[in-house]
């Protein structure tokens, strides 16, 4: 989840919508939220309670390797992405096609529900053509917010925190911070994203309680929509470089070119979808 969230138009909640974890991550996210709310009001008993329902066994090491795979490979992947463009969103548009299918297969459709990914998928697919220039030495309100509004997308499938924060112009800045150990514009960050996440898990939670198909269908159309950031060509998944500033979008759609480029992508595509899809259907038969 962690190199995911790295990855402009990868999202970690793919990841964990794709290892069967998602409900119950966004089960203890709530749990974790509902106890800090009783913090804030005082509650000291309540929040101990509620802190006590937590699966921390579950949770920290998640949170070790999310954390490890930002902080090792943040310089890692952004390199690969600015070099090898066209097989990287290959390979992560393999991985999404993955999840429509894993994830599409657990939604009772309806013209409905079609109708409302439909739609979602859409509008993302618009969104995502937008891309603001980069920030320079942000002040602390805007890390903060951009710490809160990243984290929302970085939980849910289909949407990534990382391209989010490529739009507000905030990506580059914030691989800086990590590469460059940045403490405490880390930890404005860090505070606005566990404000973000307590805010979001809660409606979240009740949601997918109440309306599973309805929120299932929706996650379908965000995973749809994503594949504008994915599709490898022209430029592949889109990176701002933190040397240069310099904008290579992933937002432009196009074939790929006469001097080649079209079997890697392809290639990494389908490995990557039938890998996924084999590790399923392989988790499904264990658990018969």
């Amino acid at each position: 989840m962690g190199a995911a969230d790295v990855v402009p138009g990868v999202s970690g909640g793919t990841v964990a919508l794709l290892t069967g974890i998602y409900g119950r991550l966004i089960g203890n996210i709530g749990i974790g939220s509902r106890s800090l709310g009783r913090l804030v009001r005082a509650d000291f008993r309540g929040a101990i309670r509620q802190l006590g329902r937590v699966e921390w066994g579950f949770l920290i090491p998640l949170g070790i390797g999310l954390v490890t795979a930002v902080v090792l490979l943040a310089g890692v992947i952004e390199e690969t992405l600015i070099e090898h463009p066209e097989p990287m969103a290959g390979l992560f548009l393999g991985l999404v096609a993955a999840s429509v299918l894993i994830t599409g297969r657990d939604v009772e459709w309806t013209p409905g529900r079609l109708a409302a990914a439909g739609l979602v998928g859409l509008a993302l697919f618009v969104a995502l053509g937008w891309q603001g220039a980069p920030v320079v030495d942000p002040e602390a309100p805007a890390l903060f917010g951009a710490g809160a509004v990243a984290i929302c997308a970085m939980v849910l499938p289909g949407v990534s925190g990382s391209f989010l924060l490529l739009m507000m112009g905030m990506y580059a800045t914030l691989i800086d911070i990590v590469d460059d150990r940045l403490l405490t514009d880390a930890a404005v960050f860090g505070a606005g994203a566990v404000f973000g996440l307590a805010c979001f898990s809660t409606l979240l939670t009740r949601l997918l309680a109440d309306r599973p198909h309805e929120v299932l269908a929706v996650m379908v159309g965000l995973l749809l929509g994503s594949t504008r950031v994915l599709w490898p060509w022209p430029h592949g998944v889109g990176v701002v470089s933190q040397h240069t500033d310099e904008a290579i979008s992933g937002t432009g759609l196009g074939w790929p070119d006469a001097t080649g480029g079209l079997v890697s992508p392809t290639v990494l595509a389908f490995a990557a979808m039938t890998l996924v899809l084999v590790v399923d259907r392989l988790v499904q038969s264990s658990d018969r």
